[in-house]
């Protein structure tokens, strides 16, 4: 399985979770709907962050495998 897919996996349960326990929550309305979009949004903030490194990372590999490839021949 990929990285790629076990994190999103991850970040997926994780929103499920927090919309679950704020739903439950003895509150007004109001306030969990408020609640709801403000943990969505670090939520995909963070996993914006994760693809970014994971992009990042994937092109130094990139570069890497290309330098090696040059210098091979």
């Amino acid at each position: 399985m990929s990285q790629g897919k076990i994190i999103l996996g991850v970040a997926a349960g994780a929103v499920a979770g927090a919309i679950l326990g704020l739903l439950f929550a003895p509150e007004k309305g109001t306030d969990t709907r408020k609640k709801i979009v403000h943990k969505g949004e670090e939520y995909v903030d963070d996993l914006k962050e994760k693809v970014n490194g994971l992009l990042r990372n994937g092109s130094k590999i990139h570069e890497t495998a290309t330098e090696a490839t040059a210098s091979a021949k």
